[in-house]
């Protein structure tokens, strides 16, 4: 439950109330989380799990994965796939720690030069059909803050290649995305390790404010437990479609408020 405190908002009132912090602080931001805020589902799952589908997981990944297996007590004996199937499924039932998963399924593409990484991921998201995924409640927000010229980032712990697709689909530059960084080797291939920390909790805060600077974040907007940092940094605290994680910290997060869901487009 939440604590009676918070309160459900439609998108006309949170617009209203980041008018009126306009007004005060000009030169702000917003900030959104990806998956399950501007979307539903996890486009980063939804990379990994097509690649895992193709079979493509190069004799480097494969090592790394083992090492991460073996790290938490799993099985790491037979192929990559079936390796790297392990690790989800662990994540799914929640024995396998998220954020490392996160960062699997951003360097499981090692041996990948990151452009055929890219075009990948601009296949997958045409195959589930991300368009149809969008939350209107969050992309009329967006729309609103496009033509007020407000700055919006989107930080998220999905996979960068993954992520900069999705955001040129909703309408927010790349200069202002956040994600899950592959590294790579001086040729341009991934290798088996990202940039850390990754945007995952405190890390949204970190890679938000190395792009946002010192000034002011109108609003942030979230939908689970991991937000709750980026939430906490906000003038306007925004949860949409929140996941019962994040209710259960609602109370850590002072004047939190709770997005009306808008069907339809």
């Amino acid at each position: 439950m939440y604590d009676r405190t918070v309160r459900t908002v439609t998108v006309a009132e949170v617009i209203g109330l980041l008018e009126e912090h306009v007004a005060r602080e000009p030169g702000g931001a917003i900030a959104f989380d990806g998956d399950g805020t501007l979307w539903s589902g996890d486009i980063g799952e939804d990379f990994f799990e097509a690649l895992l589908d193709d079979g493509s997981v190069s004799a480097e990944a494969h090592a790394a994965l083992a090492r991460e297996a073996e790290a938490e007590k799993l099985d790491s004996s037979g192929g990559a796939v079936a390796v790297a199937r392990r690790i989800y499924a662990g994540y799914l039932a929640g024995t396998f720690p998220e954020e490392r998963v996160c960062e699997i399924m951003t360097w499981a593409f090692a041996g990948w030069a990151h452009g055929d990484a890219d075009a990948f991921a601009e296949r997958v998201l045409v195959k589930v059909a991300l368009d149809t995924r969008l939350h209107t409640e969050a992309t009329r927000v967006v729309a609103w803050a496009r033509e007020r010229r407000i700055p919006t980032f989107l930080v998220s712990a999905s996979p960068r290649a993954i992520v900069e697709r999705a955001a040129r689909r909703v309408g927010i530059d790349l200069a202002n995305v956040a994600s899950a960084t592959e590294e790579r080797d001086a040729s341009g291939t991934i290798v088996p390790s990202v940039v850390r920390p990754i945007p995952y909790g405190p890390g949204k805060v970190m890679h938000l404010r190395a792009k946002l600077g010192a000034r002011p974040l109108y609003a942030a907007f979230g939908d689970n437990a991991f937000d709750v940092p980026m939430l906490r940094e906000a003038r306007v605290p925004v949860a949409i479609r929140p996941k019962p994680r994040l209710v259960e910290r609602a109370g850590e997060i002072p004047n939190l408020v709770v997005l009306e869901r808008v069907e339809g487009r």
